[in-house]
């Protein structure tokens, strides 16, 4: 027993090192440029150790991906907790969603090479486990407290996950802005109002 424990925790061990290796190498790199062998020298295993534990260099994207996509709701629902509302709380999540989307790692991974990797169908199916059902969770309180919900939860969810997506592929592809970030923060907000607005 005591020896399946051991073994149990040096996988974990090298599962974990091979992803911090694949995903600083992958955001730096890019999935067609990163290389195996860097990968699994810089985890300091042997590539046998790599294909063990994945199927082959997409399939260990896939993890980090996944991986990715828990961090960034991680850090939606630590910026939505601190709020006094629902609808306040759902307003700093969005904003908190776009800000973490364009760290360089995580877009580099999530927005470039993830949909092109992946397909838009797996895509869609990692980031429903994640993000959007963060985000459906933010939008049934707010409705929770609202007097007169004008649409459904699954409705404005759908609406409001594509404005966000929309929101950071256009923001990952155009120059650096401040006044763009600003812009599109504000727009965000009047969405989320309108939306929100009872009829």
């Amino acid at each position: 027993m005591q020896q399946r424990r051991t073994n149990a925790e040096r996988h974990a061990q090298t599962r974990a090192a091979l992803l911090s290796a694949a995903r600083e190498i992958f955001a730096g790199a890019g999935f067609a440029d990163a290389a195996t062998e860097a990968i699994v020298r810089q985890a300091a295993v042997t590539r046998g150790a790599l294909y063990y534990h994945f199927r082959d260099k997409a399939g260990l994207f896939e993890a980090v991906f996944e991986e990715t996509a828990g961090e960034i709701v991680a850090v939606v629902s630590a910026e939505a907790e601190g709020e006094p509302t629902a609808f306040e709380g759902l307003a700093a999540g969005c904003r908190a969603y776009v800000d973490a989307c364009l760290g360089p790692d995580i877009r580099q991974i999530y927005l470039i090479d993830g949909p092109a990797v992946l397909g838009w169908t797996r895509w869609r199916e990692i980031d429903a486990r994640h993000s959007v059902g963060s985000l459906r969770e933010g939008i049934t309180a707010v409705l929770d407290e609202a007097p007169q919900p004008p649409l459904s939860a699954e409705v404005l969810t759908v609406l409001v996950s594509g404005a966000l997506n929309e929101a950071v592929l256009w923001l990952a592809e155009a120059e650096p802005s401040p006044t763009a970030h600003d812009n599109l923060y504000r727009g965000i907000r009047t969405l989320l109002e309108r939306l929100f607005a009872p009829q």
